[in-house]
């Protein structure tokens, strides 16, 4: 099974349809701040939340929903003070008895295994911060398997960046 992860496009919609064109996966989820509107058509059959950038109606703060056997919750981050740490975002899945924990905020993509828990920051499309900002704006896809999750990097191209690649044994 395979999840695409995208999150801050800031206003950037062709980047978004041009990823869903290019990449296959069998759910998508967008962690906040798109700054557009719930009837884009990009969000036809994508799960999404509201970012602190994000103004028209119709956001929901969060989404928990089944994907195959597992449970994927969704916060944009902002309310959970994922600039600092996710013990409060920890403490929500736990809550919600997430099996992978997606959000975005930061702009630093990331990859956590805590309390056999996935949690996965795919970075911004957009703006990206941190480490890893070089490689330009990215998104993540999870690829879930009986034993392990792989999680991959992509750059705006939907090109993977090998380096980037993280295998969790479940």
């Amino acid at each position: 099974m395979k999840i695409l992860v995208i999150s801050d496009n800031h206003g950037d919609q062709e980047i978004l349809n041009s990823i869903k064109a290019q990449m296959t996966a069998d759910a998508i989820f967008h962690c906040g701040d798109s700054e557009g509107s719930p009837t884009d058509s990009f969000f036809d059959g994508t799960s999404y939340v509201r970012g602190n950038n994000d103004f028209a109606t119709g956001f929901p703060e969060e989404v928990s929903r089944k994907v195959g056997k597992l449970t994927v919750y969704m916060t944009h981050g902002d309310k959970y003070g994922v600039n600092f740490d996710l013990n409060r975002l920890a403490l929500r899945a736990a809550e919600v008895d997430a099996d992978i924990v997606l959000f975005g905020h930061t702009h630093k993509l990331g990859v956590e295994w805590q309390n056999n828990r996935l949690f996965v920051n795919p970075g911004s499309i957009l703006l990206p911060r941190g480490e890893y900002s070089r490689i330009g704006g990215t998104f993540a896809m999870i690829t879930v398997t009986d034993t392990n999750f792989k999680v991959d990097f992509y750059n705006r191209a939907c090109q993977e960046v090998p380096e980037l690649k993280t295998i969790i044994k479940r």
